[in-house]
């Protein structure tokens, strides 16, 4: 696993042992962030089931003005503090030990552009929940712009509509698909569709 573009181009990064993190495939990451291109550079950038963060790395490498990462499990903080230690990255993030849902709840700060969510493949009431929360409770989250993707096995279809959310984009590369989501009316380029 390494990050693709940007300012730690090529860096290697570590992984939590074991199969309960499965990380965002190099192909896809690189995928989506292609698609992403004309959004990153300045977005504040939400990372929620972070892992080993790096999808949230790789926005930052690619010019995410900040990135929050939302973690709750130890292995997997582990690895995502590794990282950025060994990427040496002290600016533009916030690591959150929490529950996505939890998080989601009590957050108040700064809107964000752009939020990533790839909970375990298994876990499929977190895809309910999150993308709930986001399209209702949580929606003040949000900036008036903002795409929320979510990460999901190519077999398993997410609602087209979650509260405020509808899904404006499905990719599907191997196993894995990407849901796009913006708020109905308006949320999203025409490019994102």
């Amino acid at each position: 696993m390494r990050i693709i573009a940007g300012t730690y181009r090529s860096r290697v990064l570590a992984a939590p042992p074991g199969m309960a993190t499965r990380p965002t495939s190099d192909r896809l990451r690189e995928t989506l962030f292609n698609i992403l291109a004309p959004r990153i550079e300045g977005a504040a950038f939400l990372d929620l089931y972070a892992g080993s963060g790096a999808v949230g790395l790789e926005a930052l490498s690619r010019g995410a003005a900040s990135v929050t990462f939302v973690e709750r499990a130890q292995p997997a903080l582990k690895a995502l503090r590794a990282n950025l230690s060994t990427l040496g990255i002290q600016q533009g993030l916030h690591v959150r030990t929490a529950a996505a849902a939890a998080f989601l709840r009590a957050y108040r700060g700064h809107a964000f552009h752009l939020v990533f969510l790839d909970p375990p493949y298994d876990a499929a009431a977190e895809y309910e929940s999150t993308l709930g929360l986001l399209g209702g409770a949580a929606a003040s989250i949000l900036a008036a712009d903002a795409l929320v993707i979510a990460e999901h096995r190519r077999k398993q279809r997410l609602e087209e509509c979650c509260g405020a959310l509808a899904r404006t984009r499905l990719l599907e590369q191997g196993d894995a698909a990407l849901s796009f989501y913006a708020a109905r009316g308006g949320m999203g380029s025409a490019k994102d569709r």
